[in-house]
């Protein structure tokens, strides 16, 4: 299973029915992830250009890019931003692979 970071900020409006009905979304957040096979594994709320952050466990890309498509297109949000987390040692067979990849710079 692959990790994938969200960060994601409320609309107005979904700030004012929250304040109205206070409701804990991370029971929500993990019957979304739990749909497609995956685990919320945190959820946290945060000062700054983001209202939140979320860390999801995904059995793949197209698992992950549902849940995201739900959320977005549900209309509570402003921001919904996704990026996947390698581990280290995903990142070291990427560094050993570059030798395969024959780069050329634009113009050379």
């Amino acid at each position: 299973m692959s990790l994938y970071l969200t960060r994601f900020s409320y609309t107005p409006e979904t700030w004012a029915r929250l304040i109205g009905n206070p409701e804990d979304r991370r029971e929500a957040a993990k019957s979304y992830i739990e749909a497609v096979g995956g685990q919320l594994q945190g959820f946290w709320y945060a000062f700054g250009e983001h209202d939140g952050y979320t860390l999801w466990e995904a059995p793949d890309n197209v698992s992950m890019a549902a849940v995201a498509l739900a959320i977005s297109g549900g209309g509570a949000l402003s921001s919904f931003e996704t990026t996947v987390l390698m581990t280290v040692d995903e990142t070291m067979e990427a560094l050993r692979q570059v030798e395969q990849v024959r780069y050329r710079a634009p113009g050379a």
